[in-house]
């Protein structure tokens, strides 16, 4: 299969592969665990079939997601794009300063921690340190906020993420689940940091043709504006795969037992609505997850997709979402099948 055409991230220097390798369940929290080297061999499998671009986070597995990722593109670090991000706090007992909107959870290991958002200044520059360390390299493609935080004023945080551009330690700066007031407060910020004036590369919401929020004001803005948009999310957790029946049970730890989208109900109307766009993945010689994923990363103002995969047939597949091309009527019909099932869960 041939290299996937790269686009640019906003008006940044960055460029991502359309198809993005989503390091969450990597990282094994939330997602009752992973097998480390299948975690290595779906990262190898992805980077071999066109999937340039790798995102995780500190907060995935409490660190455990940027060690994989680093173990795996050892020695090819040149031919990936980097991102990751900051501002969820695991260990912020140590901290003066523990941010807001304290998370009970546990740990990889099951031990009790209190998650908190984090996107000071200083929590910025220290998370950026680590994570560099963790991904045993000198800069990351793009670092974004991971989610707003209340308690820090935009203006401090951008100005933190400002220097590290400056610092050559990070290309190009991101957020993450930000809405339209945050997005423009950031930009804003940016426009005035004291190095000169920079442009916001990118916003990561969640998106699916079955979550379109973001299609009412989020997606217009940051199309106006120039901002990249990296949607997770595009398979909802595998829901959108056609594997995930009314009978499936969850690992221990996996959070999708808990999860609205993943009502029986839910899974019933989800599985309905694939079976009426299975002639459109026949005609191409698609799965129902690579006809989702070629759909979301066409529709306008969308300039990737994170995708997980857990072993290397799976980051594989993913990749072969790019080696067709929906026509415009199929694409018309792929959102209308799902139109009642996005009404019911936006209801």
């Amino acid at each position: 299969m041939q290299p996937m055409p790269s686009r640019q991230l906003g008006l940044s220097e960055v460029r991502v592969s359309p198809v993005i390798f989503g390091a969450w369940a990597i990282g094994g929290w939330m997602w009752g665990g992973s097998e480390e080297q299948d975690s290595i061999d779906a990262i190898h499998a992805s980077l071999d079939n066109g999937v340039t671009t790798i995102d995780t986070a500190a907060i995935y597995g409490m660190g455990h997601s940027e060690e994989i990722v680093a173990k795996a593109i050892k020695g090819r670090r040149d031919k990936v794009v980097l991102a990751t991000k900051c501002g969820m706090r695991w260990d912020s007992a140590a901290l003066g300063d523990q941010g807001s909107d304290p998370w009970p959870q546990k740990d990889n290991d099951g031990n009790p921690v209190v998650i908190r958002k984090n996107a000071k200044p200083q929590s910025i520059y220290h998370e950026c340190e680590q994570s560099l360390k963790r991904l045993q390299t000198d800069y990351i493609d793009l670092y974004q906020i991971h989610w707003p935080d209340v308690s820090t004023l935009v203006e401090e945080s951008m100005t933190a993420m400002a220097k590290l551009k400056d610092q050559g330690k990070i290309r190009a700066i991101g957020v993450s689940n930000y809405d339209v007031e945050w997005l423009e407060k950031a930009q804003a910020a940016l426009k005035q940091a004291p190095g000169g004036p920079i442009q916001l590369a990118s916003d990561q919401p969640p998106y699916s043709v079955i979550q379109r929020t973001i299609e009412k004001d989020v997606l217009p803005f940051c199309l106006e504006r120039h901002i990249g948009v990296i949607v997770y999310s595009p398979l909802e957790r595998g829901l959108l795969t056609g594997r995930v029946g009314p009978d499936r049970q969850f690992a221990p730890g996996d959070h999708r037992a808990s999860h609205k989208f993943f009502s029986v109900e839910n899974r019933k109307r989800v599985l309905a609505a694939l079976e009426t766009i299975k002639p459109i993945a026949d005609r191409h010689k698609a799965s129902y997850a690579q006809t989702i994923i070629n759909w979301t990363i066409h529709e306008p103002g969308i300039t990737a997709a994170l995708v997980g995969a857990r072993n290397s047939q799976q980051a594989e597949h993913n990749a072969k979402a790019m080696s067709f091309t929906l026509h415009e009527d199929e694409r018309k019909q792929v959102r209308a099948a799902f139109d009642s099932v996005a009404a019911a869960l936006a209801g």
